[in-house]
């Protein structure tokens, strides 16, 4: 038995002071008040369930792409885990059918990999009028083969999420989806609000990246991002300051007290010191906290979930037990995975990260087991 007492716990959803969490084996034992908890190892900070992640496009020096296997998918969620994400969703932006078989087939492959959760497909049925940094000659509508993958694809993962926009997916394709287990995602799109309220009603549930590569929010055109902060949708939110500005996060956050979490948008550098690298024939350099193509594009995120937490505190001013339920709780929630993650529960896995008091990452421990973190 491990006793690990902390200045203080976050259990998914509040605080505790002058309590511990036992671990035995790869499983929370119980969390007690110190005082009655004998022998216990003393730590410095937050100690707070392990982060899940719904968007990261690589990892390692590596990216989700046509030629990603198993092994490859493997080594994406090993960096996560010693960046404190107790799952992550790696994620295949725009391309090909071919691509997106191969990465279905790495997938339905890698399903008992520790943190791999299942798949993000990110398009490629998009609007092409918002690809950001998505291969615009990729983006499609979606055709009968496609529905067809995705749903046989659903019945063997544990998770797949699908960004899609409505320009590109039929209500009924929707609707059809979502019947089969697929988390529909709504993002890359200029839809106004009434097509974002038409695809939620038809069985749509998130949205990607709230604020990025969406049509904004007007006082008489409210488009996705209205339909978003006026709705009950889950959306994923990249929390570095750059892709939207503190004061639109601390708006946002206002107008919904609950359902926007935390995503990192993470590319290949996420774990490594990289400062270049290729997509699609295309170089994504990282500099000053920015991944952008040649043109200035921004190209996913250089963002830890550790740092996306300091963000909101530090510069948005929200509550940390908030900041924290949206890198835990809040996209345990979204996925439908509360029941295994975002919360420290007798006989749940103790996959636990230890923040200090700047919230930056000090310690992980994946099933019980201590992991060197970064």
């Amino acid at each position: 038995m491990t006793v690990l007492a902390p200045t203080r716990i976050f259990d998914g959803q509040r605080f505790l002071t002058d309590h511990a969490v036992a671990i035995k084996g790869d499983r929370i034992a119980a969390i007690l008040p110190t005082a009655e908890a004998g022998p216990v190892a003393r730590l410095e900070g937050t100690l707070a369930p392990g982060f899940i992640d719904l968007q990261v496009n690589g990892g390692n020096g590596l990216m989700v792409g046509g030629d990603t296997d198993a092994a490859a998918l493997r080594q994406i969620c090993a960096a996560h885990l010693r960046l404190g994400c107790a799952g992550v969703l790696p994620t295949l932006i725009t391309d090909t059918p071919q691509a997106t078989a191969a990465v279905i087939a790495a997938g339905l492959r890698a399903v008992n990999t520790p943190g791999f959760l299942g798949l993000h497909l990110e398009g490629p049925h998009l609007d092409p009028r918002r690809h950001g940094a998505h291969d615009p000659s990729l983006i499609r509508p979606m055709e009968a083969d496609d529905l067809a993958r995705l749903c046989d694809a659903a019945r063997g993962l544990p998770v797949l999420m699908v960004t899609l926009a409505p320009e590109a997916a039929a209500p009924d394709q929707i609707a059809t989806l979502s019947r089969a287990g697929v988390i529909v995602s709504l993002g890359h799109t200029d839809c106004d609000y009434d097509t974002a309220r038409t695809a939620f009603a038809a069985g749509a549930r998130l949205a990607t990246h709230l604020f990025n590569a969406m049509s904004p929010m007007g006082h008489r055109a409210p488009g996705l991002v209205g339909a978003v902060l006026a709705g009950n949708a889950h959306a994923g939110l990249i929390a570095d300051g750059i892709h939207v500005h503190p004061a639109v996060l601390r708006a946002a956050l206002a107008a919904r007290r609950e359902g926007i979490f935390l995503v990192t948008d993470c590319m290949a550098f996420a774990g490594t010191d990289l400062t270049a690298m290729t997509l699609a024939g295309r170089t994504i350099r990282r500099r000053e906290g920015r991944l952008t193509l040649a043109d200035g594009t921004l190209a996913g995120a250089d963002l830890r979930m550790d740092q996306a937490i300091g963000v909101l505190v530090e510069q948005v001013g929200i509550a940390p037990e908030r900041a924290l339920a949206m890198a835990t709780s809040e996209p345990a929630r979204a996925a439908g995975l509360s029941d295994g993650y975002g919360a420290l529960r007798e006989g749940r896995r103790a996959d636990l990260v230890l923040l200090d008091d700047a919230w930056r990452l000090r310690s992980v421990w994946t099933a019980g087991q201590p992991v060197i973190p970064g």
